[in-house]
């Protein structure tokens, strides 16, 4: 380990980033005591990476230098590499990447063999993609049996519940990309996958979509379904049809996305290695099977200077393009010693990566560049930019990767990549750029996430004993301060309002610069969307945030905008279609809240001698719970709730809010007004259930009274569900954008 200098800055923290370091990135001992401070953990990363140029013959001085130099440009916060480098570099455990693609054969061998991989790998904390295109479809002969196939949806199953019961370190959740092409014969099987609720929680699921598809959709036409075991046509859909499945779906929940699979395999830069068929979890990173992949973002805001450029042509202006050029070649320098540090769970996989040493360098903060511009995000000058950066950003990473290539050698398939073929290159990386999700990371620079719009200009964000805290861009504050506008009340208003669209009594100027996710047409999405990834070797993390109103004519077109407009694929969100409770303000809240319920009465209604009802299992974070509810006349009357072994503390607590259940409804509380006090009440140890989490033991309590005599009505008091677009960590309101669903408060991702 290369010493840390004694003058070594520290990194200049808001209470905030503080917050999200401690949870999320500085290590911890077995009793989950803190054993770092956040200059330990940039100096233990910068060090360990610096250290992979000692493989080059660099001499330990120099070494010593770099670390340094890595240690300023993620302090500096201009650029950050992704969470598992982060948290991992310079520890035993070493695995840097934040995903994986695996491949699924066509057997129970591979197939299992997968499952074992996939769970190694959520295990060091990565995420993993799989197309399921090789299986053969349901109820196909199966030689070596005489039985029949499950097929892959079946199988899907399998991966989805071995996920569920691997924590990845106790930081990250196993997040998975499952995708299928659109000419296997089970592809309504598999779009209609997610139509139950609670299955494939740990999924995001896309279809693949060929350019022969397209065309029969443009046509009216028909196409070929194809048997994956020999290629032969078993069947014949109206390719029509079946594009208006995937869009009622993505309108009803956001699943599943689509990827163009021949325009990913176009840009394959290792086509000898075989086709992409799958990407990770949020899609940016078209992978060959056994690759991972090795992100980093550089934060766009950190380049904005006032008056710079001025004599330069105006889409240069404001922006020093040098400091974007240094910080650019430092990156790639660091990305590809990342790929030299990191600990691969699978021989094959370090083989993999180091053969074609991918790297996916990225922006966040470009929302927060076009604000300090006064730039609107859904302009042609915006959309303008926006590809100005990025083909910036990609010119100078592959001129940073071919002085990397110069001084240590090409990746070592040059010679049958697809640049050598067209005469370009050698470069020391296959691919060097990929617009990634940054959710956390941007909490920690202090930014708006990757190319994505900001989602709200204020929220608040829950501290300690209940208190809020007021959050407020920064350049929006200062916007309204030099108008003379800056307010408490103002702010309040943007905070219940969600944006500054509709108040006329604020200057057009504001109104039209400072735009939220919601306020933009999703055209606007899809149209900055593209032109970044006219200049991203990958793909590009990026979600159409469409309003409730939106009609599935809406997502047709942009899902037909994106194929026309060059994406590799697209990520739909119609705002609430994942919610399961009706939004309740004023009265609505109140009632929900339980302020309705009727006053206690004096009697506490006896008990009868025999009385008949349910036992229901739940797994909580603290255990297997068992919850008795016996009922009177149809409804509940009294509650045992049973955990772990009697003595223990635990056990009492639950016994005790089982009596005190039971005592309400004894006294003639109603169940609702029960359930909407004690929703959403956290704990140390939530667990996945279906598509939410149970918080606490009160919270699993809730779920099951809820569920079972509150069908037809949902409570939107708690927290519980993730659908519900509350965070279980902290109560903030989660948003969905990259593909994932996020917190603006603490860094809690869906994802990982």
């Amino acid at each position: 380990m290369i010493p840390m200098p004694s003058e070594l800055p520290h990194p200049q923290l808001t209470p905030n980033i503080e917050v999200v370091l401690k949870k999320r990135y500085l290590r911890k001992d077995p009793e989950g005591q803190l054993v770092e401070e956040p200059r330990d953990l940039f100096w233990r990363v910068a060090a360990a990476i610096a250290a992979e140029d000692g493989r080059y013959g660099v001499a330990r001085e120099a070494q010593a230098a770099l670390a340094r130099r890595f240690y300023d440009l993620m302090t500096s916060w201009k650029f950050l590499p992704n969470s598992p480098t982060l948290m991992n570099a310079g520890t035993d455990l070493g695995q840097l990447s934040a995903c994986f693609v695996l491949p699924v054969g066509d057997s129970i061998e591979e197939i299992f063999d997968a499952v074992k991989y996939a769970a190694m790998i959520h295990k060091s904390g990565g995420g993993t993609g799989f197309s399921f295109s090789r299986l053969r479809p349901k109820a196909s002969r199966v030689g070596s049996t005489g039985g029949v196939a499950s097929g892959p949806v079946s199988f899907l199953r399998i991966f989805n519940t071995a996920t569920e019961q691997v924590k990845q370190g106790g930081t990250r959740r196993g997040a998975n990309m499952g995708i299928l092409r659109v000419d296997h014969p089970d592809i309504v099987e598999f779009i209609r996958a997610k139509e139950k609720d609670g299955e494939f929680n740990n999924f995001n699921l896309s279809v693949g979509l060929t350019e022969a598809f397209m065309q029969a959709v443009e046509q009216d036409a028909e196409y070929d379904l194809i048997q994956p075991q020999n290629g032969e046509a078993v069947k014949r859909l109206r390719a029509r049809e079946i594009f208006d499945l995937l869009v009622k779906k993505a309108w009803q929940s956001g699943d599943p996305g689509i990827i163009f699979l021949d325009r990913i395999n176009r840009d394959n830069p290792t086509p000898e290695q075989g086709d992409i068929e799958s990407t990770n979890p949020c899609g940016e990173q078209p992978l060959l099977p056994y690759e991972a992949c090795n992100l980093g973002s550089i934060n766009l805001s950190c380049f904005y200077r006032p008056g710079h450029n001025e004599d330069a042509d105006p889409a240069a202006k404001g922006i020093d393009w040098d400091a974007l050029r240094e910080v650019i070649h430092l990156s790639v320098h660091f990305l590809d010693n990342v790929i030299d540090a990191s600990r691969f769970p699978l021989e094959r996989i370090a083989e993999t990566v180091r053969r074609n040493r991918k790297i996916g360098l990225g922006v966040m903060g470009f929302a927060d560049l076009l604000y300090e511009l006064g730039i609107a995000y859904d302009s042609e000058a915006g959309t303008a930019l926006g590809e100005r950066i990025m083909a910036f950003v990609n010119e100078e990473a592959h001129r940073a990767s071919a002085e990397l290539a110069r001084e240590r050698g090409p990746f070592p398939a040059w010679e049958q990549s697809a640049y050598a073929r067209r005469g370009e290159g050698p470069y020391r990386n296959a691919t060097v750029t990929t617009i990634a999700p940054t959710g956390t990371l941007s909490l920690l620079a202090g930014c708006s996430s990757g190319v994505e719009p900001l989602f709200a200009l204020c929220f608040t964000r829950n501290i300690l004993d209940g208190e809020k805290l007021l959050e407020v861009n920064p350049h929006f504050e200062q916007a309204v301060r030099a108008a003379g506008l800056d307010s408490a009340e103002l702010m309040q208003n943007v905070l219940e309002k969600g944006s500054i669209r509709e108040m006329d009594f604020l200057p057009e100027s504001l109104r039209r610069v400072f735009v939220t996710a919601m306020d933009i047409d999703p055209v606007w999405h899809l149209r900055m969307q593209a032109a970044f990834q006219r200049h991203t070797d990958n793909a590009v993390s990026k979600t159409v945030n469409l309003p409730n109103s939106a009609t599935e004519q809406d997502i047709y077109d942009i899902y037909w905008l994106a194929f026309k407009e060059g994406c590799k694929g697209v990520t739909v969100y119609r705002d609430g279609c994942k919610a399961l409770q009706v939004l309740a303000t004023g009265e609505g809240q109140k009632k929900m809240d339980g302020a309705s319920a009727p006053a206690p009465v004096s009697a506490v209604r006896k008990r009868p001698d025999v009385v008949q009802g349910f036992t229901q299992k739940v797994q909580t974070g603290l255990g297997a719970m068992y919850l008795t509810v016996n009922e009177l006349d149809g409804k509940p009357f009294e509650v045992f709730a049973t955990i772990g072994k009697s003595g223990r503390s635990i056990t009492a607590k639950a016994e005790a809010i089982g009596r005190l259940v039971s005592l309400a409804l004894r006294s003639g509380i109603e169940v609702r007004d029960i359930v909407a006090q004690i929703k959403g009440i956290g704990g140390e140890h939530p667990v996945f259930r279906g598509k939410g989490l149970l918080l606490s033991i009160p919270d699993a309590i809730a779920w099951v009274l809820e569920r079972r005599y509150l069908k037809d009505e949902r409570l939107g008091s708690g927290v519980t569900d993730i659908e519900q677009q509350h965070c279980p960590e902290c109560g903030a309101e989660l948003v969905f954008q990259e593909g994932c669903l996020i917190c603006p408060a603490c860094g809690f991702s869906r994802c990982g």
